[in-house]
Parts: C-alpha cells; structure tokens; sequence
C-alpha cells in the first residue's frame, strides 16, 4: 500500500494520495515537501517508488527491501553519473511487548530523508507512521513543514512507543519478585531466564538504536538543519534513559535469580539439616538395638536379669538427651 502527502513549506497539505508520475513534478517544486509511505508494498510498488521516481542508490533500495538485523545510518551524495538527491538513508527499530508471549516484537522502519521529500518502508502497520500522519494531518504546530521535522516526529514516537513495553516489562517483574518469594518453583525459574533474555533483546536493540541518533545528536548531517538538532538530542536523550532502565531492570533480575538460588540452597540445607539430626538422634537406638538384636547364646548380658528393660530404657534416656542436647543448642 502506498500512502503519499504533499505539504506546503507552511505545513498544510496540497495534495493526499498523489498518482506516481506526478510525483517527479511535485520534487520539482522547492515550495512543496512530499512524504511517501510504503506499507508492506509489492515488490513492483516498491521498486517503481524508490528506483523510478527518487532514483535512490542501488544499495540503500536493497538493504530497504530486505531485513537489517541492526539500526544504522548512511549519507549518499550523487556523483556524476547518479541521477538521485543527496540524501540519508537510515534503519531504524519499533518495539512492542507482549505479556502474553513475554517477547519483545521488533518491526523496521526504513528513513530516506532529502531536502524535500521523506520515503518511509516497512512490512507491518506502525503506530508511529499512524500517529505522525495524524498530526501531520489535524495539527495546528505544521509539523510537515518540512522532512527533517517530520522525520523527528517518527523517531520522537518510536522512542515514545518503548514505554508501554517497558511498563508491560516492570509489572512483570514486580510480579515475578512475589512469585520468588511465595512460590519457588521450577516454573519461577524458567520466567526469571526468559524475561533476563527479553531485557538483553531489549539492550541489544537499543545499543545499535542509540549510535544512530546520537549522529543525529551530534548534527553530523547536512539533511537536519542546525536548529532541529536540539530537537534530535532530546530524542537521543529519551533512548539514552530507556537504556539505564533496561540496565536496572537487568540488575534486578540478577537480584530475583540469586534470591532463587539463595532459597534453594537454604531450602537443601534445611533437608541436610534434618536428615542428618534424624541420624544422629537415632544413632543410640540402631547400636544399642544391633548390639542386642545379635542374640548369641553365649551373650553375658542375655542371663542378666531385666535385660530387655535396660536395653530399651537405654536407648530411650540417650534418644531424648540427644534430641535435648540438639533443642538446646537450637539445631532444632
């Protein structure tokens, strides 16, 4: 599906859904700034856009089409033979968590960013494109003023959109610290190492993520203008702050696994504990009761008189000072 907007310099929209061959008409025009959004295009759609009308470099339509495992950033500046516009080509992820499947959803947006125009490409609906089309769209700020400002919006909502998840991800583990404590169980365990696997996903998202925008931060690029990159900086600074949470919530799950393992070990030692003083208590009663349980006929003590009496109460008064002994040294 392709969504296309064209935008006065004031912001306001000239004209919505523009047919592909008018489009190399409107980049003419300097007073216009024209957003096409490519949705999960057919590979004709998506061709026809991006090597027929803009003419980006061969390279950046095929990391575009197919799948970036990482967020990154590129500049094209045309030679003499290339017949596009300088432009930026950037990658860059949305996340979304789910608490039903405790996994982090990563979907990819793809930025190429001129002086006049913004192509975006991605396989899935985004609630940022949605979101930045809306305000482009019903605002009174003119966000659309130009692709730059635009193009801030997506990275400012894509920055926006990781809170939910993070909230979703603290709930679970606020969750998981009661479970630790009032149900140590295998199952506990298996949560504790999945959620730890989800927050390293989430760090290795955003490490890559905050490279790029601090590019961006620093006003590296020709294509940003001076006084948007404050604007930038206060994006590069929110990721930067998801990223020490992803850290704390790293090191609280550290903490949650070796309370487990704390009350799993104490938990052995308690089952030690207790079968060891089972053994030590009953030590005089398996003695004294193998001794006489022998029953040789030529046994001395089998002619005393109440022989089995002293045997049994024998092993009784060494049965209960031994349990004596253990409850007042309080090992029991």
């Amino acid at each position: 599906m392709i969504r296309s907007f064209a935008f006065t310099t004031q912001g306001r929209l000239h004209l919505t859904d523009v047919e592909t061959f008018l489009m190399p008409t409107l980049l003419a025009d300097t007073n216009l700034f024209l957003w096409v959004d490519l949705e999960n295009p057919t590979s004709e759609e998506g061709l026809r856009v991006l090597e027929e009308v803009f003419r980006f470099h061969p390279l950046s339509v095929e990391d575009c089409v197919s799948v970036s495992p990482s967020p990154k950033v590129e500049e094209y500046q045309p030679k003499e033979d290339d017949r596009f516009h300088p432009y930026l080509f950037m990658v860059i992820h949305a996340v979304d968590y789910s608490r039903k499947d405790g996994v982090f959803a990563t979907s990819e947006l793809n930025f190429f960013l001129g002086k006049n125009f913004l192509v975006t490409y991605h396989a899935a609906p985004l609630r940022s494109i949605q979101t930045t089309e809306e305000r482009c769209l019903k605002s009174n700020v003119h966000i659309a003023r130009a692709p730059d400002r635009v193009a801030h919006t997506l990275l400012d909502s894509i920055v926006e959109n990781y809170r939910p998840a993070l909230d979703e991800l603290s709930l679970e583990i606020s969750e998981l610290e009661q479970e630790v404590l009032q149900n140590h169980s295998q199952r506990t365990l298996n949560r504790i190492i999945s959620i730890k696997k989800e927050v390293l996903h989430l760090k290795q998202i955003i490490g890559p993520q905050r490279k790029v925008l601090a590019r961006f931060a620093r006003g590296e690029f020709k294509m940003v203008r001076a006084h948007l990159v404050p604007y930038y900086r206060d994006v590069y600074d929110a990721l930067y702050h998801i990223g020490e949470i992803a850290q704390n919530y790293t090191d609280s799950l550290t903490g949650i696994l070796q309370v487990y393992l704390n009350i799993s070990s104490n938990q052995t030692g308690e089952v030690v504990k207790l079968l060891t003083l089972i053994t030590v208590i009953t030590t005089p009663l398996m003695l004294i009761g193998t001794w006489y349980g022998m029953n040789f006929k030529d046994m001395p003590e089998l002619g005393a008189p109440h022989a089995y009496a002293i045997a049994v109460s024998t092993m009784t008064v060494t049965t209960v000072a031994t349990f004596w002994y253990f409850k007042r040294r309080r090992w029991l």
